[in-house]
């Protein structure tokens, strides 16, 4: 039932990302970068704050993410989620892949399983966990981008995969990219 509400809710959400509004802009809630690619989330809009429940401060669950209009000969997808605005250089708080390619859309909640229920692998994000960590910046406002990139490729499953290694093995295997960009203050 939650499934079905979810792609629901997703499939409205990405209807009203590509329908002209009052003034012939588009409402944006998700960002399509050059491929035409869509990535959104029931959590929050692009550009807004992430709720405190997806944080370090709250319940620390990670987002649902939906992902329409990708390209021909997708193989599998990956995910990162990064913060740039770290005091220490960018941190890392989400590292997932071989994500099958049948599959557009991420439930909330998925825990530090590195195995996923529908396939796909959580990596090991900058705290030296695997699977999702969320926002917990010391001091300010920091942007957390959510990164998924479309690949003709699928990649051999391993926990310990990094942000940094996981960008290497994609070099040259991304077909499009989509970015959803939220903001968490402190």
């Amino acid at each position: 039932m939650k499934s079905t509400m979810l792609t629901a809710s997703v499939c409205a959400l990405v209807l009203a990302c590509a329908a002209p509004q009052k003034g012939g802009k588009a409402e944006t809630t998700g960002k399509a970068l050059r491929t035409g690619m869509l990535l959104v989330s029931t959590a929050f809009n692009d550009g807004e704050l992430i709720p405190a429940k997806y944080s370090g401060y709250g319940e620390n669950v990670s987002p649902d993410l939906a992902w329409a209009q990708a390209p021909e000969g997708v193989r599998s997808y990956a995910l990162i989620c990064r913060d740039p605005d770290a005091p220490g250089g960018t941190f890392y708080h989400w590292v997932v892949f071989n994500i099958p390619d049948s599959v557009r859309q991420l439930p909330e909640g998925l825990g530090h399983a590195s195995a996923l229920p529908f396939g796909g692998t959580q990596g090991t994000n900058s705290f030296g966990k695997v699977g999702y960590d969320g926002p917990k910046p010391p001091v300010g406002t920091h942007r957390y981008y959510f990164d998924l990139y479309a690949l003709d490729a699928a990649f051999t499953p391993d926990q310990t995969t990094t942000a940094g290694q996981l960008t290497e093995k994609v070099k040259g295997h991304v077909l499009a990219r989509a970015t959803l960009m939220g903001k968490y203050a402190r």
